[in-house]
C-alpha cells in the first residue's frame, strides 16, 4: 500500500531538521527582487568548492482547473526542453513547428470531443483518445501531426539543457512535483553559479514546450508505470480521491488519464504564466559562495523576469469534515494490506506538531506499531504512520502489510487498537521524551550537506518560511502527554477511511522490469543505480525472511522521500522482496509441514 507520492512531505522535513538545528540554527539572508521574486542565499563551507541551488514555484496540482489535472507535472517536464536559444538549432523553424502543431491539435481535439465522446457515452468505445478507437478523419489528422513532429525533431536537440550542466561539472539536475508545490535543483560547482543563474532564469523567462505530444506520450508512461503497473497503485489512487472531498487534492499529482490527452500548448502556457510569476517563485543558494557575488546573479539574471501583476488565484474550497466512515476493499497483485486514515490539520496549525509526534510514537523498530504488529503479533511485515500536513488540508494514516497468513481485517483491527490507544491511555513521559531524543538524534543529517538543507528549506518554504525549520523543535518540545491524548479523542474518533487489500491470486503476476524501473532515471545517473540495483538484489538471496521484512519496512520508511525518478526502481525492489519473501515463506510452511508430519508418525 502506498503513501501519497511526495519527495518530502513538509512535516517529515522539519522533523529531520529539529535535530541539527538544535545544535545550529540556520543563518540566511532573504531578499526580494525588483519583481517580487525571493531569493535565500545560506552560504556555508561544509563541503568546499560546491553549492546546491534551486527554486521553488509555489505551484502544484491543487492550483490545477478541471479537465487539467497533472498539467503542472507535465509542465515540470517540459521545462526539461530548454529554451528557444537551448535545445533547438533554428529558433524560428522550431517556433512555426509548434504554431503548425497547436493548430492540428485543436482540430484533433475538435473532433475527440463532437464525435468520440458521444460515442463513449453510446457504449460504442470504451475510450475516446485511443488512436485505435478512431474515425477516418480523425487519423488523417493524426497523420499529419506526426510527420510535422518528424520535421520538427531535424531541428531540435535533445537533453542539450541537461548536457551543458553536466558538461561544466553539474551533477543530479531534478525536479519534482507535488500537490502545493513545484520545485527545481542541482549541485554546481562553486565557480559555475553564474551558469546556474543563467540557465534558471533563461527558462524562467522563455521556456520552449517543444516535443509537446512526444512528452505527454512520456507522461502517459509514467502514470503506467507508477499507477497502473504498480500493485496496489490504482486502488490508492481511488482510495486517496475518496479520502479528499472537497479540497483539489482528490486527484492524482500525475492527472487522470483522459486529462493528460487533452493538453493544448496554448492552455499549458496560460496555466504557466498564471503561476510561475516571480511573486510566486522562491530561489534558494547553499554552499561555498559569496553572497554579495551571489545577490548580484540573482538581481542581474532573475530580475529580468518580468511581473505581470496579475494576482494569483486562490483555492477557495475548503475541506469539508466527514460525517461519517468508508471502506474500501479491493483485490490486487499485492502483499495485502490495511490502512486507516483520519482528517488532520493543515500546516501552521497549532495541533501539526502533535501529529508529528504522534507519528513518531508509532514508528520505528522502538516504536508502538513494531512492538505490537510486527515484532509482538507478528501479523504485519511492515507498519508505519505519516502525518501529511499540507497547505490547505491535512491527513493522518497508519497502513501496514501482512506477514505470513495473517488477513488485511486484522491488520485493520490492530491499526483501530494503537488509535484507541492513544485515546484512552496517556503516553508516559519517559516514552514521550524518548520519542523526541530520537527525533532529534536520527535527524542530525538532514542540514550536514548542502543538497539537504536545500531540499528542507525548498520544502518548508511552499508553505511557510525556511525560518520554521529553526522554530521547529521548540513546537514539538512543546508538546505534552495532554495533547496527544486530545488531539486523538478530537480528531481520531469519527470519520475513518479504511481500506483493505487483499491478494487477487487468480490474477496473471503485474510486474515491472528492471528496464521499466530504470526508465524514468536520467540517463546520466542510469548506469550507476544500476549498478546499486545490482547489487542490492545480489544481496536478497543471502538475507533471511527477518531481514527482508525489516528491508521492506526501512523501503517504506524512505519511499516518500525519494525523487519521483526513483519511484519505480523502488517499487521494482519491493517487488523483488517480496518475490523472495513468498519463496521462503513457502519453504518455511513447507518444512513445518515436513515436521509435523514426522511428528506424527514419530507418535
Amino acid at each position: 500500500m502506498h503513501r501519497f507520492r511526495v519527495a518530502a512531505a513538509v512535516t517529515t522535513t522539519l522533523a529531520l531538521a529539529a535535530g541539527a538545528v538544535n545544535a545550529q540554527q540556520i543563518e540566511a539572508e532573504e531578499f526580494v527582487l525588483d519583481n517580487g521574486m525571493t531569493f535565500i542565499l545560506v552560504p556555508r563551507d561544509e563541503q568546499p568548492l560546491n553549492v546546491a541551488a534551486g527554486w521553488l514555484a509555489k505551484v502544484g496540482s491543487a492550483n490545477e482547473p478541471a479537465g487539467m489535472s497533472g498539467v503542472t507535472h507535465f509542465l515540470e517536464h517540459m521545462m526539461f526542453k530548454g529554451t528557444d536559444a537551448i535545445g533547438t538549432t533554428d529558433a524560428a523553424a522550431d517556433d512555426e513547428f509548434r504554431r503548425q502543431l497547436e493548430e492540428l491539435r485543436e482540430e484533433l481535439f475538435a473532433m475527440i470531443y463532437e464525435v468520440q465522446y458521444p460515442r463513449l457515452w453510446a457504449g460504442e468505445i470504451d475510450d475516446p483518445w485511443n488512436p485505435e478507437n478512431d474515425t477516418p478523419e480523425i487519423r488523417a489528422v493524426r497523420g499529419k501531426m506526426t510527420a510535422l513532429q518528424d520535421e520538427q525533431k531535424t531541428v531540435a536537440i535533445g537533453n542539450e539543457f541537461d548536457k551543458i550542466y553536466t558538461g561544466q561539472g553539474a551533477s543530479g539536475m531534478n525536479a519534482q512535483t507535488f500537490y502545493d508545490w513545484t520545485r527545481y535543483f542541482i549541485n554546481v560547482p562553486a565557480n559555475k553559479l553564474e551558469l546556474w543563474a543563467w540557465l534558471e532564469s533563461d527558462r524562467l523567462n522563455d521556456p520552449s514546450l517543444r516535443e509537446f505530444d512526444a512528452e505527454k506520450d512520456v507522461v502517459v508512461e509514467e502514470r503506467r508505470l507508477r499507477i497502473s503497473n504498480a500493485p496496489t497503485g490504482e486502488l490508492d489512487e481511488q482510495f486517496y480521491s475518496m479520502f479528499w472531498m472537497a479540497t483539489p487534492y482528490n486527484w492524482p499529482v500525475i492527472g487522470w488519464p483522459s486529462d493528460l490527452q487533452a493538453y493544448t500548448e496554448e492552455a499549458t502556457r496560460d496555466y504557466y504564466d498564471t503561476y510561475y510569476q516571480p511573486r510566486n517563485l522562491v530561489g534558494v543558494i547553499v554552499g561555498d559562495f559569496d553572497p554579495a557575488e551571489a545577490k548580484q546573479l540573482a538581481e542581474s539574471y532573475f530580475g529580468r523576469l518580468e511581473d505581470p501583476g496579475e494576482p494569483i488565484p486562490p483555492v477557495t474550497t475548503v475541506e469539508i469534515d466527514r460525517l461519517g466512515s468508508f471502506v474500501l476493499e479491493g483485490s490486487c497483485d499485492c502483499q495485502p494490506a490495511a490502512q486507516i486514515a483520519y482528517q488532520s490539520v493543515p500546516y501552521g496549525h497549532a495541533d501539526a506538531p502533535v501529529f508529528d509526534v504522534i507519528a513518531d510514537l508509532l514508528n520505528g523498530r522502538t516504536g508502538r506499531l513494531y512492538k505490537s504488529m510486527i515484532e509482538g503479533d507478528e501479523i504485519a511485515s511492515t507498519a508505519s504512520a505519516t502525518n501529511y500536513s499540507l497547505k490547505y488540508a491535512g491527513a493522518f494514516m497508519i497502513e501496514a502489510q501482512v506477514k505470513g497468513s495473517s488477513k488485511p481485517a486484522a491488520l485493520r483491527d490492530a491499526i483501530a487498537a494503537e488509535f484507541e490507544r492513544l485515546r484512552t491511555e496517556p503516553v508516559a513521559e519517559r516514552e514521550l521524551q524518548k520519542v523526541k531524543n530520537q527525533t532529534r538524534a536520527d535527524s542530525v543529517r538532514g542540514l550536514q550537506d548542502n543538497m539537504g538543507m536545500l531540499q528542507q528549506i525548498l520544502a518548508v518554504e511552499a508553505y511557510g518560511s525556511w525560518e520554521d525549520i529553526n522554530e521547529y523543535p521548540d513546537l514539538i518540545d512543546a508538546v505534552t502527554t495532554d495533547d496527544i491524548m486530545r488531539v486523538a479523542n478530537e480528531y481520531f474518533s469519527d470519520g475513518a477511511a479504511v481500506a483493505l487489500y487483499s491478494r487477487n491470486e487468480s490474477a496473471a503476476t503485474s510486474t515491472i522490469t528492471m528496464d521499466e524501473a530504470l526508465s524514468a532515471v536520467p540517463e546520466a545517473m542510469r548506469e550507476q543505480v544500476k549498478f546499486q540495483l545490482d547489487s542490492q538484489l545480489a544481496a536478497l538471496s543471502a538475507a533471511s525472511i527477518e531481514e527482508l521484512e525489516v528491508g521492506l519496512t526501512q523501503i517504506d520508511a524512505q519511499r516518500a522521500m525519494v525523487p519521483e525518478a526513483m519511484q519505480p526502481m523502488m517499487e521494482y525492489l519491493i517487488q523483488e522482496i517480496n518475490v523472495r519473501l513468498d519463496e521462503l515463506r513457502a519453504a518455511e510452511t513447507a518444512g513445518d509441514a515436513e515436521a509435523g508430519t514426522a511428528e506424527e508418525g514419530d507418535e
